[in-house]
This record gives C-alpha cells, structure tokens and sequence, in this order.
C-alpha cells in the first residue's frame, strides 16, 4: 500500500549543477544503502556519480519533502553507436538512440510512496531518444517486475565489473 506524499517537488538538473548536486546525491545514496555500505562495489559510487555526472547529456531528477531530498534518478544519452545493450537482441532497431538510466534511488522512509515512478516518468519526459535502458540485479526479482510494470522488458544480462551483481539488461520503447 502506497502512502501519500504531501510536499514533494521534482527539481531538474543538468550536467552543469553536478558540483552543487553531488553532496546531496551520496547523501540519499548512503542513506538509501546504509544496509549494504560495507560491500566494496556500493563504496565506489562516488565515482559513478562522476563517471555519469561527466556526460554533457547528463540529466538528474532530485526529489525534495520539503528540503529534505529523499530520492533522485539519474542518466545521461547512450554515445551514438556504442549502444552496448543491442548485443542482446536478434533484430537490431532502426533507431537504437538511446537514454541510459544509471541510478534510481529512493530513501527507505519515503519508499511505497509512489515516488520512483514520479521520479523515472520526469527524467524520460521528452527525450528525444526511442529508447531507455537500465539495468537491474537478477537477485530483485521484485525490482525487476516493478521495472516491467513500467514498460521495460528484460532482454539479456550482464556483468559489467567483476565485482559487480549480475544485471538483468532492461530495455523500453519510448513514446516520442
């Protein structure tokens, strides 16, 4: 059952806003993954907000309860022709442009609110791209099914790091 969230904003940011927003997103990420900090593959995140947050495209959806930020998502547009996911598919789409969600993260008090969804929906609002493409540990079964309630469908796995989970490659067709 979803609880309501009664002051939430959405506040977009852009590649440009990353030294005034990275702060806030290791705090929600640390937060978000209190039970998990000891795993050394948690611990490197910093470096993917940079590694993410370097990417001209990069854009961000933080949300705010009140001026608490409680959950953010994050992305940047796939570079035109290194669409790795299409090695999982037989039949290779026209236009494999494509936006690639990184992270999505909710605080765990504000989990069940019906934030992630508001949250993914404001990132893709009006790409330009046809594609989105994330990726989920095959060991959430539940995170993966939520994903295909939104659209995604799993077409393939992946190890991208050693140390890394194994990730269920999902893929969804954007309304453009």
């Amino acid at each position: 059952m979803e609880r309501p969230l009664t002051d939430t904003t959405l506040r977009h940011y852009s590649h440009d806003d990353l030294g005034g927003i990275r702060q806030t997103l290791l705090d929600v990420h640390e937060d978000a993954y209190a039970d998990r900090r000891h795993e050394e593959f948690v611990q490197r995140f910093p470096w993917f907000v940079d590694h993410w947050g370097g990417n001209p495209g990069f854009a961000c959806v933080i949300a705010y309860d009140g001026d608490v930020p409680v959950g953010f998502t994050y992305g940047a547009p796939a570079t035109a022709g290194r669409e790795w996911w299409q090695g999982h598919l037989d039949t290779q789409p026209e236009d494999p442009a494509t936006f690639s969600v990184s992270e999505l993260m909710v605080r765990p008090k504000w989990r069940k609110t019906g934030l992630g969804p508001r949250l993914h929906d404001a990132l893709l609002a009006g790409r330009p791209e046809p594609w989105a493409v994330l990726t989920v540990d095959t060991k959430r079964p539940r995170l993966q099914a939520m994903y295909e309630g939104w659209g995604y469908r799993k077409i393939g796995e992946n190890q991208p790091f050693p140390d890394s989970p194994v990730y269920a490659v999902m893929l969804n067709k954007l309304d453009g």
